[in-house]
């Protein structure tokens, strides 16, 4: 059955059942509803339908073959080695340091969720998400309003709001003292043991 004559159908059911609904109903009012009401719901249903693959199939890049042989030589299955999923690569440019600029926070609503350095985040370990940084890498963050500082772990890439330069655990967000303001102006730098 193509797909213009089922529409066709439905929207046939659909004003038979809409005709079948307003029969029911004996006040003009519920008629009234009913007839306003039941068009929206069926043309709603018409929109959740998937919408046509129109992209073009791409295309695999042309690989060199070797000279066909007589017998195809297949790998045992047990020679067959699984591929384990890496964590995603770091950018090829890092960031420079020391840098300046506004760091922001966040806690409980990624609370064990994976980062993209492959780890778990836990929001009471000392850790952080920049653009740039290797992970693994270990910064100084220091709150320029306060002074205060403290070393953190990048795990994670971030921030993805506006001109912020670096996220950091609540743990560590809280070791700067910006719990309540959620951002403040921070300086970047390698810890002192790297």
């Amino acid at each position: 059955m193509g797909r213009g004559r089922s529409i066709h159908m439905v929207n046939g059911l659909a004003f038979s059942l809409l005709r079948f609904v307003v029969r029911g109903f004996s006040d003009w009012r519920q008629c009234l509803c009913a007839i306003c009401l039941g068009p929206l719901l069926f043309q709603g249903c018409a929109l959740l339908q998937p919408p046509p693959d129109i992209a073009a199939p791409t295309e695999a890049p042309a690989q060199p073959t070797l000279p066909k042989t007589s017998v195809d030589i297949q790998p045992a299955p047990s020679e067959l080695v699984p591929v384990a999923p890496t964590a995603k690569k770091s950018p090829a440019v890092p960031a420079k340091l020391p840098q300046t600029g506004l760091a922001s926070w966040y806690g409980a609503q990624h609370q064990g969720k994976q980062t993209a350095g492959g780890s778990n985040f836990d929001q009471a370990e000392l850790t952080a998400a920049h653009p740039s940084l290797p992970f693994g890498s270990k910064i100084k963050v220091t709150n320029l309003a306060n002074g205060k500082s403290v070393e953190v772990e990048i795990t994670d890439r971030g921030p993805f709001a506006g001109n912020r330069i670096i996220d950091l655990s609540q743990a560590a967000a809280k070791a700067l003292d910006m719990i309540d303001s959620g951002t403040a102006t921070v300086r970047l730098e390698l810890a002192s043991g790297q």
